[in-house]
């Protein structure tokens, strides 16, 4: 019986404890409140129990809940508000092949499963104490999200004995120490994500087996304290196709052999101590939508042929050493929608390459050492939201030309208490699907009270009248910053 998906509301009836015969009860994403009725220990061919989605049902889990049924495959109790620790016995009932029950209130440790569990989800509680090894599952577990709670203690290398695991969810813990070298899962796993935790140490080497058509297809490292450099081993990880390193300690060169990973789309290294240039092999990474590379020591120019990466959309090298002029070739990041190039020493004058960026919507060349004029089309991206050329040596005069822009649609307002909002966010998705349709998504945000930002140049003359009729931005010096030398 399927009943999901609507908008039935009061307790569970507890005539459903009659249909003795029932195999399968879905009653999930509906409004059910109070607890799981007694009735349902009933049900004794239930195979599957789905009651996801129903926020106010709560209580303790049933003490009955995993010996009611010896057929009962699959439990879903997931976003609901159940507290309290999980029963004994649903740790030993040998039928269970599917258990969810993310997104509660349940505390307690996790205890070793004594059945072949396929699916395990108890992300988003208040579970604590150590990894277990899943030991009874390890030929039949393929996902494992333990996401969200407050786990400790190292890595066990025993979970890597899981043999058939495609998806490995640890984010959000309080796991530390090292990786063990030990620690190297089977081509089959596709998602490694060890993000938000207290790992240190070394980069692990390899962190999983792969052939030329299988292997992992996300590698989330970021927010540890992983140090010492970037290992070459993971440039072997051909499948990969997002690769997040970033808020760690890294150190030394960006490996060149980076651009052995073709389906790369995303690479996001910021926030680290990577030193040295920006390494020319890394337009091999050809399907890339996203580069970060903020927040680090990098220096060198901005290389011509990084024009190769026409399938760019964000690109972030703010916060570093890097110096020249931007290559007129850039020309050809046609699909660029995010370029933060601020607080490094790029110089030269605006050139014409920019205009060729028509899906544009952030542009911040803040805090470098740009001069000349500001040119004649600085305001004419179609797309645009949010220009930052603060901190520069531009002179002359604001172009009081055309305005062809889209401040006017922007959220902000003349309104001081409208600049705390954030004006927009640019957001990208990574096209791959992993499991059961998953779509594996990226977000690159930007929030700022400013739309255009012109202070701290060497402007002179009037503010152009124009500037004072785009309504997404006012002219307020919260919204607008300009030059003091200005006067209304």
């Amino acid at each position: 019986m399927n009943l999901s998906g609507n908008s039935f509301n009061g307790i569970i009836p507890t005539c459903f404890g009659s249909l003795g015969s029932l195999k399968t009860l879905d009653l999930s994403h509906n409004s059910f409140v109070g607890f799981v009725p007694d009735d349902i220990m009933k049900l004794r061919q239930l195979k599957e129990l789905v009651l996801n989605g129903n926020r106010e049902l709560s209580g303790f889990l049933p003490s009955w809940i995993g010996n009611f049924s010896t057929n009962l495959e699959k439990l879903n109790l997931g976003s609901n508000s159940f507290h309290g620790e999980m029963p004994d016995s649903l740790f030993h009932l040998k039928s269970l092949k599917h258990l969810d029950l993310g997104d509660n209130c349940l505390s307690g440790n996790i205890h070793e499963f004594h059945q072949s569990l396929e699916f395990l989800n108890l992300s988003s509680n208040q579970l604590f104490g150590t990894l277990p090894c899943f030991a009874a599952s390890t030929r039949s577990l393929t996902v494992l999200t333990l996401a969200n709670n407050s786990l400790v203690g190292g890595i066990p290398t025993c979970i890597a004995s899981l043999q058939v695991l495609a998806h490995l969810n640890l984010s959000f813990n309080h796991l530390s120490y090292g990786i063990s070298p030990r620690l190297v899962f089977t081509e089959k796993l596709l998602v490694l994500d060890l993000s938000f935790n207290d790992l240190s140490g070394p980069l692990p080497g390899k962190v999983a087996e792969a052939t030329e058509k299988l292997g992992l297809v996300l590698l989330d490292l970021s927010h540890n304290r992983f140090s010492g450099k970037i290992p070459l081993k993971n440039t072997e990880l051909k499948s990969l196709q997002a690769l997040f390193l970033s808020h760690n300690l890294l150190t030394g060169a960006i490996p060149a052999r980076i651009g052995n990973l073709t389906y790369l789309q995303v690479i996001d290294l910021s926030h680290n101590f990577l030193s040295g240039s920006i390494p020319l092999d890394i337009v091999g990474c050809f399907q890339l939508l996203a580069l970060l590379l903020n927040n680090n020591n990098l220096s060198g120019e901005i290389q011509p042929e990084l024009d190769a990466l026409d399938s760019l959309k964000i690109l972030d090298v703010s916060h570093n050493k890097i110096s020249g002029e931007i290559p007129l070739t850039l020309a050809g990041l046609k699909s660029l929608e995010v370029v933060d190039f601020s607080f490094n020493s790029l110089s030269g004058t605006l050139n014409d390459a920019i205009t060729k960026w028509s899906n544009l919507k952030y542009l911040s060349l803040a805090h470098n050492k740009f001069s000349g004029d500001l040119p004649s089309w600085l305001f004419t991206f179609g797309a645009i939201q949010m220009i930052d050329l603060s901190g520069n040596k531009f002179s002359g005069f604001i172009p009081d030309g055309n305005f062809n822009i889209s401040f006017h649609n922007n959220r902000g307002s003349s309104d001081r208490s409208a600049a705390k909002e954030p004006l927009w966010n640019a957001e990208i998705k990574i096209s791959a699907v992993v499991i059961d349709s998953t779509e594996l998504s990226f977000s690159y945000m930007v929030s700022s009270a400013v739309a255009i930002d012109l202070s701290d140049n060497l402007l002179l003359g009037e503010i152009p009248d124009i500037l004072f009729q785009v309504k997404r931005i006012g002219v307020s010096e919260s919204i607008l910053q300009l030059p003091q030398r200005f006067s209304s």
